[in-house]
């Protein structure tokens, strides 16, 4: 699978004009649409991704590189979803109820689409019946997020709403630990966006 390589970069770079002008220029020669996304555009994010978990880039520059990779999405989505392209699996993100804090709960967002996944985002501050309609709609998996430890207990509440549920539930967040997902018997612990993605690709057991 061939990779476009300009496209490549003006991801990782955070370009979004360039984006744009490589993702047009490949529908208006009636490319592969699916190739460039899968081929090009989801390892662009996935290394932007690495270079967050060793610290070589930061949180602006992972925002940035997610809207670029989000303007050249919004291009190609109606092409795929014509075409019957389907996405990894379908999940939702928010954060927990009490809590209004989303830079970290929209990055995960931004990585997991860039990744593949059909994402809805559920916003701040949502109760277990938020989290409950979007497991109703298909969500697979349900991601909290927390910034305050005051509000990392209502993960433990939304965990034991969905018990039973076929649904996996990871939990992530500045206070968040592996040891606590582990107590409160949540499914996954995501450190960062990219091992937040890892994470749903491994309990969903999405072969890369």
């Amino acid at each position: 699978m061939s990779q476009n390589e300009a496209l490549f970069t003006a991801i990782t770079k955070g370009n979004r004009k360039i984006v744009e002008e490589q993702v047009n220029a490949c529908v208006a020669a009636g490319g592969n649409v699916v190739e460039l996304l899968t081929g090009t555009m989801i390892p662009a994010m996935r290394t932007i991704g690495e270079r967050f978990s060793r610290n070589e880039v930061y949180v602006p520059e992972m925002l940035i590189a997610a809207r670029a990779m989000g303007a050249g999405l919004k291009i190609i989505e109606p092409i795929l979803a014509k075409a019957g392209h389907k996405p990894l699996g379908k999940v939702c993100v928010g954060t927990v109820k009490g809590d209004l804090h989303d830079i970290g709960k929209n990055l995960v967002a931004m990585m997991l689409k860039g990744a593949g996944y059909e994402v809805e985002d559920l916003g701040v501050d949502c109760d277990t019946a938020k989290f409950q309609a979007a497991v109703d709609r298909g969500a697979q998996a349900v991601l909290c997020s927390a910034l305050l430890t005051t509000t990392m207990p209502y993960m433990k509440t939304v965990t034991e709403a969905l018990k039973g549920k076929n649904v996996k539930v990871v939990i992530g967040g500045a206070p968040v630990t592996q040891q606590y997902a582990n107590d409160i018997g949540a499914h996954g612990y995501g450190e960062d966006a990219n091992s937040a993605v890892k994470v749903v690709d491994a309990l969903l057991a999405v072969g890369r």
